[in-house]
């Protein structure tokens, strides 16, 4: 029996997950802990990750470290994404994790965040045709998804802070930036060969963002434990009415909306932004959640490697 630790350092948040590893190949998580980092404020056009940043992000690593220190039979996975990938002062930062912390972590490619992502999705949710969307803060990643296989998928470099930042979506909304924001967010989709190949499909949901829709909703339906999002549905003009009703509001109006994390409320239309302008792209009529994604994309090939030997490669 094994306790595989893994820490999840993304733009908006770092997350660490402690799930213990049987040696049928089952597993259970045992421990979830998020903390709200941001390491990508502030980056803009300059890609440099900021000291504050920075700072919030390494308290957040040291206390989990705290936690995970107590369990027997540890080992340690420390993955980053987006933020990292494109800071140009990466090399500093995550030599300042190693020497503080004791975490190595690795730097995933746009490719491998989204090839986990598809993982996780196909290991737990019963589909075989849809468009995955994981909408972190500085990047999207898209997986279209055919009779069970990724046959296309993608990273591409917008998400809820940088989108935030960039055209000023955070408090009161402005009908110029708004359409900044859509042409933008409009030629990144376009430019991806391969988009309308998913004309109709249902849109799987990852990320913050979306997560934060999925609670609202099933809030506002009076649903029992609306943390309990894996698998739940919505249809698109309910995805577009929410959106709406964040465009109309001030961003302290917004922090009062019923299942809105007041540290998601600046940072929400930028989240939901991509979504809306994909549904509208691929005339997709509805959207399912998954709770399933990186993390447990990095447990199904960990129990792999360990079924076949390969644990050390």
């Amino acid at each position: 029996m094994k306790n595989l630790v893994i820490v999840d350092l993304g733009s908006n948040s770092v997350r660490m997950a402690i799930n213990t590893i049987y040696p049928d190949g089952s597993f259970k998580e045992v421990k979830r802990i998020k903390e709200d980092s941001r390491i990508s404020e502030g980056m803009g056009k300059e890609r440099l990750l900021r000291p504050i940043a920075m700072e919030r992000t390494l308290k957040a690593l040291k206390s989990f470290k705290g936690i995970y220190k107590d369990y027997p039979n540890i080992e340690v996975r420390g993955i980053t994404t987006a933020a990292v990938r494109m800071a140009r002062n990466q090399r500093e930062f995550l030599t300042r994790v190693k020497k503080e912390t004791g975490i190595e972590l690795e730097v995933l490619s746009g490719d491998d965040e989204a090839y986990y992502d598809y993982l996780g999705v196909m290991n737990s949710l019963e589909i075989r045709d849809c468009l995955v969307l994981d909408t972190g803060g500085a990047s999207c990643e898209l997986i279209d998804v055919r009779n069970g296989k990724a046959v296309n998928l993608i990273s591409i470099p917008i998400g809820a802070v940088s989108l935030s930042e960039r055209f000023k979506l955070n408090n009161i909304v402005r009908s110029d930036n708004l359409f900044s924001a859509e042409m933008f967010v409009n030629k990144q989709l376009r430019d991806i060969w391969w988009i309308m190949d998913a004309v109709n499909k249902p849109v799987v949901l990852l990320g913050g963002a979306n997560r934060t829709l999925a609670r609202m909703n099933r809030k506002r339906q009076k649903l029992a434990r609306i943390n309990n999002i894996h698998g739940y549905r919505l249809k698109t003009e309910t995805v577009n009415r929410t959106f709406r009703a964040f465009l109309a509001r001030s961003l302290e109006n917004r922090k009062k909306m019923p299942g809105l994390e007041a540290n998601r409320a600046d940072i929400i239309v930028g989240g939901m932004l991509p979504l809306v302008m994909l549904l509208q792209m691929i005339d997709s009529d509805r959207v399912i959640f998954s709770e399933s994604g990186v993390r447990e994309g990095i447990i199904s090939e960990y129990i792999k490697k360990l079924g076949s030997g390969d644990e050390n490669d």
